[in-house]
């Protein structure tokens, strides 16, 4: 308990709790959208579980800290290019992304979630599947991260278990948003390609400051809750006036 009485230790117990916040959205951005193609008596329970198994990956890789060390150690080299364990992960992951965000943006605008019927529906096991992949990357990124910001693994855990709270809090509210605007949902795919690509990046040694593609992210998402502000008053004004029309047709009949 020697971090209780550091200060350096609650500095860092903040930031990590930010950044598992901000990493927990993206995975709660993915669960969605996988989520959604289930029967809707399993999404809540795919939606919760795939939160649950990302904490218990990255509390699991906390207490694996020295494995965890040795993934930043050269594996190969190609020419002039050194690939780490850390690394390899990063690019599959980053790989199998953007393939699973472009599958499902092409779904979206041929239409053949709506011309499917003779194609199998993805199965719980499926979806958690990919939940977990995602999970493991996304993990082995932040713990890397917490490691660099504090040696104490109670704090780690700490902020991991606190993330959690506040996901599964606000995975709903999430989870509803994206599914009832199918702008926001394709926004969201965006941001996926965009995170990513980001991975693929880090995967080959190029470190892209996270805060430049998080402000991205915000600014677009700003601009979406305005459109939908709009669209909402423009809806507002509209139907009375259709309303109105309808009263005056059936009185002069």
């Amino acid at each position: 308990m020697d971090w209780f009485s550091d200060p350096d230790a609650w500095s860092a117990l903040a930031a990590l709790l930010t950044l598992e916040i901000v990493l927990g959205v993206d995975n709660v951005i993915f669960i969605s959208i996988l989520a959604a193609k289930l029967p809707a008596e399993s999404q809540d329970k795919a939606r919760r579980l795939g939160i649950v198994m990302a904490a218990g990956i990255r509390i699991v890789l906390l207490l694996l800290v020295g494995w965890i060390v040795t993934l930043k150690k050269e594996v190969f080299t190609v020419g002039s290019l050194g690939f780490s364990g850390k690394e390899l992960i990063l690019l599959a992951g980053g790989l199998f992304l953007i393939f699973k965000a472009t599958k499902e943006i092409h779904n979206k605008l041929e239409g053949e979630e709506g011309h499917g019927a003779g194609k199998a529906a993805p199965t719980f096991a499926a979806v958690i599947g990919q939940v977990l992949i995602l999970d493991f990357v996304f993990s082995i990124d932040s713990v890397i991260t917490a490691v660099g910001m504090t040696p104490y693994v109670p704090v780690m855990v700490i902020a991991v278990i606190g993330s959690v709270v506040v996901m599964l809090v606000a995975s709903g509210v999430i989870y509803s948003f994206v599914n009832r605007h199918p702008t926001v949902k394709m926004l969201a795919l965006a941001f996926l390609l965009l995170i990513g690509l980001t991975l693929i990046a880090e995967g080959m040694g190029e470190k892209i400051p996270k805060g430049y593609v998080y402000a991205a992210m915000t600014f677009s998402i700003f601009v979406e809750v305005l459109n939908i502000g709009s669209r909402k008053n423009k809806k507002q004004h509209v139907e009375p006036v259709h309303l109105r029309e309808r009263i005056t047709a059936d009185s002069e009949n």
